[in-house]
């Protein structure tokens, strides 16, 4: 397997590309320069040839100060690290400055180099070509991402340039998939650096940094994972941005795909309420969760204590998540934030006898019972397993449809305290029996306390109104 980056300067097409190849759309893609930020992995299968795919921000090789510099050493790594590199220009602007700088570049490198000559659709490929010749790159192709001409010649030649010098790491399959997510700018990034231990994200002091959910692969005392980095999602008001939607939407789709999330709160900053809305969508998914209160190096030892009674205070409704504390920056905290998300992972994919369940299901019920409604107490027959991340509890029983939702969490926390699960949400789902002789078109009859004093009272008019009708007979 061979690794193939795609390079180029900003907005000529690269992501659009990597889409199209991956068939997927995983990179961020709007007509706006610096879009992409940082490396973008993908895998992509032609002809039984596997190729791991890296998309790169816009490559400005003169930019020595900024974002544009950190961009930049990005897409050096990526060229470092592939085998063969995809240089994309826009054949509509034609040959731009920069263009030439990205070539001086490449060519000091011994690496397979294609030439891709971008957004061609509806032009003489002849004529566009001829203004890139000066490059002097050898292997040269007129393309189109947004419309796919061009591309299954690439793949063609991709092929044929598959000698596989070198093996590069392939993507954990069946690992763990860890989502970092926090409001912007409070060590996302660093955070994963961190733990990854390279310069993988860029990492600079200025809010909405990262734009795009990118996920790494590392592997922690033997354990693999899966990690991805987030945008930082702030208040809605505050969204003004298009990019930064788009980013908000990328944030929330990696979050429903993973098994542990991670949110970064900065102890500089407290508990915002935007920290407790993306707890808040975090439990409505169902995904375990680890709490991690950053930068906590730069606080003193009075202000860790108000931070502590904060988080008592206003996240009372998450006391099953582990609160770790840690400084991403000074690497400190970090063994012991991973095993709080090992943790969370096992309590999410734990499996439970069915004689276990019943039993719990049996103290939870001589603990408390369901209050009786409508002159009928519900009853809660029996329970199983009923689906893993979160673990699901199903219970079956009669008159379960009126049971309020306060004693649906009653029994959540009782199962989860039980079975001794950490960081990890629990569901309860309840079903009602159905009795195999009744019609199901018949109206359910009820029974109890209720009815019985209705009939009663129905049977007592009924003798006033014959006593009634003997007298006036007489």
């Amino acid at each position: 397997m061979i690794s193939v980056a795609i390079v180029g300067r900003p907005n000529v097409g690269k992501s659009s590309l990597f889409n199209r190849l991956t068939k997927s759309r995983d990179a961020l893609v709007a007509d706006l320069p610096g879009l992409t930020r940082d490396r973008h992995y993908g895998k992509i299968t032609i002809e039984d040839a596997q190729f791991i795919l890296v998309d790169t921000g816009g490559f400005e090789p003169k930019k020595k100060i900024g974002i544009a510099k950190k961009m930049a050493l990005q897409t050096l790594l990526a060229i470092d690290e592939c085998d063969v590199i995809l240089f994309v220009v826009d054949g509509r602007e034609g040959l731009h400055p920069i263009d030439q700088h990205i070539a001086d570049v490449i060519r000091k490198n011994d690496k397979e180099k294609i030439l891709l000559i971008n957004k061609t659709e509806g032009m003489q490929h002849e004529i566009v070509g001829a203004d890139f010749y000066s490059l002097g790159f050898k292997n040269i192709l007129s393309i189109s991402s947004a419309h796919g001409e061009g591309v299954g010649l690439l793949k063609e030649l991709l092929v044929d340039l598959n000698h596989q010098d070198s093996e590069p790491q392939s993507i954990f399959k069946g690992a763990p998939k860890i989502t970092i997510v926090g409001r912007p700018n409070v060590g996302k990034s660093t955070l994963v650096n961190a733990l990854v231990g390279e310069e993988r994200f860029i990492v600079f002091d200025q809010a909405g940094t990262t734009r795009d959910a990118v996920s790494v692969d590392f592997d922690f005392n033997g354990d693999r994972f899966v990690l991805t980095d987030t945008a930082g999602i702030r208040k809605k008001g505050k969204v003004f941005e298009t990019v930064e939607k788009f980013s908000v939407l990328k944030t929330l789709a990696a979050v429903e795909s993973s098994d542990v999330i991670i949110l970064v709160i900065d102890s500089s900053g407290g508990i915002a309420t935007q920290d407790m809305h993306l707890i808040g969508f975090i439990l409505e998914t169902g995904k375990s969760i680890v709490i991690a209160i950053n930068k906590w190096d730069s606080v003193s030892a009075y202000e860790r204590e108000a931070i502590k009674n904060d988080i008592d205070l206003k996240l009372p409704f998450v006391n099953f998540a582990e609160k770790v504390f840690i400084s991403a920056l000074k690497e400190t905290g970090l063994k012991g934030l991973m095993r709080s998300v090992i943790k969370a992972y096992e309590s999410s994919s734990r499996k439970f006898s069915t004689p276990q369940i019943n039993e719990v299901l049996a103290n939870a019920i001589l603990s408390h019972q369901p209050k009786i409604i409508k002159g009928i107490r519900p009853k809660l027959k029996f329970a199983h397993q009923g689906g893993l991340n979160p673990p699901t509890i199903i219970i079956h029983g009669n008159h379960l449809t009126d049971i309020r939702k306060d004693y649906v969490r009653y029994l959540e926390t009782f199962f989860r305290k039980a079975f001794n699960l950490v960081g990890t949400p629990l569901r309860v789902e309840l079903k009602n029996g159905k009795n195999p002789y009744q019609d199901e078109n018949e109206k359910v009859k009820k029974t109890g306390l209720v009815t019985r004093r209705r009939r009663i009272d129905d049977f007592r008019k009924k003798i006033k109104e014959r006593k009634l009708a003997r007298s006036t007979s007489q």
